[in-house]
């Protein structure tokens, strides 16, 4: 099976090619250029490199969210526009279980966080068991301190990813009751890889969807849509 990933979720942007149990190529980019200019090049490159049809593609993996509002609709556009016209299902992959994926295979707790700004965090709790990802909590938006309540609960130790680790740093070392360490550099952030490769695994579950289905799942209301539903409560008052 021959899955593009693509991820776009955070300020990391990420195309990647899996055929089975190979990677076949990976371009990934941690920079400030938008998401808008980088994707499709990226995607050139790497299937010039490989001379890749893109017609022998079976799927698209896209991180779906949640994630940057602006990221995540750039994302989908591009895997809704090359799922429309190369006539192939999309595979939402949750961006935290993406994520996740990146430690796999580590006996210990996996908490990805994810800056959702606000105070919050894009977060959720996994654990690998005979070499697949178990969700412990699905991924929501919470405190830094409420996800650390749950995992001091568990009182095994954890693993920290994710963008939200240098915002959180100092927060986590006063809130933290059980070991925990941080993610090196290399698998510490989106990668379009796991994405695929989850994405494979999640379509054999049969959770692929036609590119006409799929849209983004932010988990949380946007600015614009929490300050409308903040005067409209005004309003009624």
């Amino acid at each position: 099976m021959k899955v593009l990933g693509i991820d776009s979720s955070g300020l990391v942007a990420s195309v990647a090619v899996v055929e089975d149990d190979i990677l076949l190529a990976e371009y990934t980019v941690n920079d400030k250029k938008t998401h808008s200019q980088s994707l499709l090049p990226m995607l050139k490159e790497i299937g010039d490199m490989i001379n890749l049809d893109l017609n022998s593609l079976d799927a698209i993996a896209i991180a779906a969210g949640p994630g940057s509002f602006t990221g995540l609709r750039i994302g989908s556009a591009t895997a809704k526009g090359l799922g429309l016209a190369l006539d192939k299902p999309i595979i939402p992959v949750p961006t935290v279980d993406g994520l996740a994926y990146d430690l796999w295979g580590t006996d210990k707790i996996v908490c990805p966080i994810m800056d959702a700004r606000r105070n919050q965090v894009y977060t959720g709790i996994y654990e690998f068991c005979d070499g697949k990802l178990q969700i412990l909590e699905n991924q929501m938006a919470v405190s830094v301190t409420e996800i650390a309540e749950k995992l001091n609960a568990l009182g095994r130790e954890v693993i920290f990813l994710g963008d939200g680790v240098p915002v959180y740093r100092k927060t986590l070392a006063e809130v933290m009751k059980i070991p925990y360490s941080f993610a090196p550099a290399h698998m510490n952030r989106q990668r379009a890889s796991a994405v695929a490769v989850l994405g494979a695994q999640y379509y054999v579950q049969g959770r692929a969807e036609s590119a006409m289905e799929h849209k983004p799942d932010y988990l949380r209301l946007s600015q614009a849509e929490r300050e409308r539903k903040e005067r409209e409560e005004q309003n009624r008052a």
